[in-house]
């Protein structure tokens, strides 16, 4: 469908139909616009949702550094979130409201979707948020809802917008990730229900909210709940050679100077001669401590927790790789993932680890590998060699830390916070926090403190929230029921 690759402006009607005049009172203009279909406001909400490049993430996770100044989100320095992601949940109701007056189930279950993913990703950030009586009419003090609670109405909407789709024999119009095709969409939706619930891994003896048991019967159970079975399911906006079509971060002359491959990052490839270094990472200017026989030799990283000074003297002296050309060369690179395969294979894998399915772990842990490779087009023989290695297949008693390692290189640059919240919840893979450079006391973040808005327009309801959940108050280092 040649027409999806133009992305954005076609929810731009919907800013014309708020306006008014006087003449307008006395004449019709037939040419005026008085509906925007729920298909145009859909593709404005996809591009918003899967566009998931983030550098700050890349910093925080430890697999870039940045050496044009101190980044907050590299030393670990978080401040005040922000609750932006409200005006796109706001989108998903005006293409609810749509739907009420032209109809189109398939919209609402999008809806279902869409909404639970915003909402999450919020909660993600903070703990607990407005919910129940968010982005509602007229309510300019919503409450805060418990993330418990949270976390169990998104799992029963989007099993809801499963079946609703499964009712549906069409193809989907506005649709600019899978061409209206719905059974691709009930596979991302049920593979983000597993996220979901892997997320809630230290949750599991709450019986409230059965984490292991509905796990397993999403998997068991694939013509009531299908998941992704190749890459080619995977949830991903993939980007053209078109204005306002183009990889982010095309022509930047930030990530051209200041971003550098993580120190880490790049002794842990360069460490298990992993051939994806070389489709992420440029090799140092210096020649100093390489080897012609050995390519990945060529390559260094600066540490994240470093002096700025220490780490830009070093990228000055040639001894540090940037991050690939290509990813501001090249106006297309690859596609942003909400979620791919490759992560839900990671989540089968863990799953397999922690007994809640019995499917083989290794086999999972494998198979995103291999799709891992395919994304960055590392070629097969290169792929075989890696994976021919004896230490690479899960080893007894490190199982999760090597899923973890594994899921860090796989979703670099990609999927915005994700494997900053696995480790988050897992304790890997394991961020450097020992260099000169930290501040927060050398403590990783757990969370975002609540935006300045809310103390300003919401603050009863805000410091409710903050003195259920946070004995020591809104703070970075405080513990969400999430990961307690």
């Amino acid at each position: 469908m040649k027409l999806t690759k133009i992305y954005i402006g076609l929810s731009i009607a919907v800013l014309g139909l708020t306006g008014c005049s006087r003449v307008a009172d006395f004449q019709e203009d037939p040419n005026r616009p008085k509906t925007v279909g729920a298909e145009n406001i859909l593709s404005g909400i996809e591009v918003s949702a899967f566009s998931n490049i983030k550098a700050e993430a890349a910093l925080a996770s430890r697999q870039l550094t940045y050496i044009n100044g101190v980044s907050r989100e590299q030393y670990y320095d978080f401040q005040r979130g922000s609750f932006g992601t409200y005006d796109n949940i706001k989108q998903v109701e005006k293409m609810i409201e749509e739907v009420n007056k032209n109809g189109g189930k398939e919209y609402i279950a999008l809806a279902r979707f869409f909404k639970s993913y915003y909402f999450i990703s919020l909660s993600e950030m903070f703990g607990d948020i407005p919910y129940s009586e968010a982005v509602k009419t007229n309510n300019f003090f919503p409450k805060y809802d418990d993330q418990k609670s949270i976390y169990k109405n998104v799992l029963n909407e989007l099993a809801l917008a499963n079946t609703e789709l499964s009712n549906l024999n069409l193809k989907i119009a506005g649709d600019i990730i899978y061409e209206g095709n719905i059974l691709k969409w009930r596979k991302l939706i049920n593979s983000y229900r597993l996220r979901i619930l892997i997320d809630l891994s230290k949750r599991t003896d709450d019986t409230d909210l059965n984490v292991k048991q509905t796990f397993a019967d999403i998997v068991n159970n694939p013509s009531q709940n299908p998941i992704m079975e190749t890459s080619e399911d995977s949830g991903q906006l993939s980007f053209y050679n078109v204005v306002n079509n183009r990889y982010p971060f095309f022509n930047s002359n930030d990530l051209q100077t200041a971003y550098y491959m993580e120190q880490s990052f790049v002794d842990k490839l360069k460490t298990s001669k992993d051939p994806r270094l070389f489709m992420m990472a440029e090799k140092k200017t210096s020649t100093t401590g390489t080897v012609p026989t050995d390519p990945f030799s060529y390559y260094d990283g600066l540490k994240g927790s470093g002096d700025l000074g220490q780490n830009s003297t070093r990228a000055s002296n040639g001894l540090a790789s940037r991050i690939n050309p290509r990813y501001f060369h090249d106006p297309i690179n690859e596609p942003t993932l909400l979620m791919g395969f490759a992560e839900l294979q990671f989540v089968l894998a863990e799953a397999a680890v922690r007994g809640w399915i019995s499917g083989n772990a290794n086999t999972y842990y494998l198979k995103a590998i291999n799709a891992s490779m395919n994304f960055y087009k590392v070629n097969t023989t290169d792929v075989t060699t890696y994976l021919a290695q004896p230490v690479i297949n899960l080893q007894p008693g490190k199982e999760i830390e090597q899923i973890m390692d594994q899921k860090h290189t796989a979703l670099f640059f990609n999927t915005g916070w994700r494997i900053f919240y696995d480790q988050r919840r897992t304790g890997f893979p394991k961020f450097n926090t020992d260099g000169p450079g930290i501040l927060n006391n050398g403590k990783i973040p757990k969370r975002w403190r609540y935006p300045a808005s809310e103390i300003a327009n919401n603050n009863a309801n805000l410091n409710n929230a903050i003195v259920k959940q946070y004995p020591g108050g809104d703070d970075i280092n405080e513990a969400m029921w999430l990961i307690k």
